[in-house]
């Protein structure tokens, strides 16, 4: 069984990835293979279920490669030892080349730690890395902080604190961070994961009263990197150990990255001193796309399809006009270009506008912003410098009256508002007012460019 699974293993490695391998396949032993079902001892019923759900498929595949009856695979908890002295002997019946790939291991090193540290670790995306990450104005900072962060040694600042909406790029940088800085330092540990998955972890340590391993797990890395933690707010017991193991780690001088939607002060449920401590460091926002920094991401993305598919041909318009309608996630916007590319491949078509409006039709539909009067009021005034209450209110001086009629054409543009609404808006003026002030609008700005680039530019940034 040793020599079949050291012999499997070889290829998991290279099919799954060095880091899934090591946190998740390696702590596995291969104990029979009858009837068709390969039987597997594993260290923890967590570690059985993960695998299961995602490396299943590999593993059955590599094993059919020598011994073909394999359909299924099972798995059985076994005493952490003997998985242990499992993978010290599938790393010395694998070849010479799946050995090459990390360190000895030496039988000492092969049975349990004293501290009870565990090697697993969520599963990283071998898609998101620092190359693959497109930097613009409203993520250079946090890029900057992530690259700062993955080449380790003292940083200045712990923790790393990322947060942002969905789809902004979050859990790209934190995954960067761990690949990036295990090539630096192959000997450090590091442990991604999400704050549910922490969460499930203590819970099943209190129920299987393994409490001491778990904190010897998250207590002994050299970087620990939790992904979404507002799940943890309102967790009372999971916010105490928490706290516990970021103390204990700072104490240390290891580094800690954290993502969350928004900042630490803005997380209901999270304790004050959780919020006092995770703003010591560096927090850092990434700020919603631009429209260049949509238009890059999708340029690199065409790039690198590009490169597998030379023939591929994209009509001129598409990616700004991708670029310009989905606005709001990022990965919204990367699922419909691979939409259109999939499009694109299967019937041999070019991607035009026509085809991008027809394919797409459902996302452009629920990505469609609804602007606001509110919206307008509040960009205008911004832009002209002046105050927010101005605009509903009686002020004639040509400073405030100008900026208010832009307001109104705007609204009366971008909005299906009537003219009496619009007027209910701008401190209950008269319908009649806001004809005026509309047609006064379009009157001067044929004649007036630098109007007319204002207005421009501020239907830019409202549909942005």
């Amino acid at each position: 069984m040793d020599e079949i699974w050291g012999q499997a293993c070889a290829e998991l490695e290279k099919s799954v990835g060095p880091n899934n391998f090591n946190h998740w396949i390696k702590p596995l032993r291969l104990t029979s293979v009858e009837e068709g079902v390969a039987r597997f001892a594993s260290p923890t019923r967590f570690v059985s279920d993960w695998v299961n759900r995602h490396f299943a498929k590999d593993i059955i595949v590599e094993l059919n490669r020598i011994e073909p009856s394999v359909e299924r695979i099972r798995f059985d908890v076994a005493p952490q030892g003997a998985t242990a002295r499992a993978r010290s002997v599938a790393a010395q019946a694998a070849p010479s080349q799946f050995r090459a790939n990390g360190p000895a291991v030496s039988p000492a090193a092969a049975e349990p730690r004293a501290s009870g540290k565990s090697d697993l670790c969520a599963p990283l995306d071998p898609r998101f890395t620092f190359g693959n990450f497109v930097v613009g104005k409203p993520n250079e900072l946090a890029h900057a902080a992530a690259r700062r962060v993955a080449e380790g040694g003292p940083v200045g600042f712990n923790p790393l604190f990322l947060y942002g909406g969905v789809g902004l790029g979050k859990t790209h940088l934190m995954h960067a961070i761990a690949h990036d800085y295990q090539q630096r330092h192959p000997a450090a540990q590091v442990l991604y994961l999400s704050a549910e998955q922490f969460m499930y972890r203590f819970v099943q340590a209190l129920r299987e009263s393994t409490i001491m391993d778990f904190k010897g797990m998250f207590r002994n890395v050299n970087m620990l990197m939790v992904d979404d933690v507002q799940f943890i707010a309102g967790k009372d017991s999971t916010q105490e150990e928490f706290f516990h193991t970021f103390n204990a780690l700072v104490d240390q001088g290891k580094q800690i990255v954290i993502s969350a939607d928004r900042a630490p002060a803005e997380i209901k449920g999270l304790e004050e001193r959780i919020k006092s401590r995770l703003g010591c460091g560096l927090i850092v926002d990434l700020h919603p796309t631009t429209y260049e920094l949509r238009l890059g991401i999708l340029q690199s993305k065409t790039e690198a399809f590009r490169k597998q598919h030379p023939d591929l041909e994209i009509g001129a318009g598409v990616l700004e006009f991708l670029a310009h309608r989905i606005t709001n996630n990022v990965r919204v916007l990367e699922g419909a270009l691979q939409r259109l590319f999939a499009h694109a491949s299967l019937l041999r078509r070019e991607i035009t506008l026509d085809v991008a409006q027809e394919c797409l039709v459902d996302i452009l539909r629920t990505n469609d912003r609804k602007i606001s009067i509110d919206d307008i009021q509040r960009k205008v005034a911004e832009h002209y410098n002046i105050k927010l209450a101005d605009m509903m209110g009686p002020k004639r001086a040509r400073n405030v009256a100008r900026p208010r009629q832009i307001a109104m054409y705007l609204s009366k543009q971008l909005t299906s508002r009537s003219l009496p609404e619009i007027g209910r808006r701008f401190g209950g003026r008269d319908h009649t007012t806001i004809m005026h002030g509309v047609r006064k609008i379009e009157e001067l700005a044929i004649e007036d460019h630098g109007l007319a680039e204002d207005i421009a530019m501020l239907k830019r940034l409202l549909e942005a």
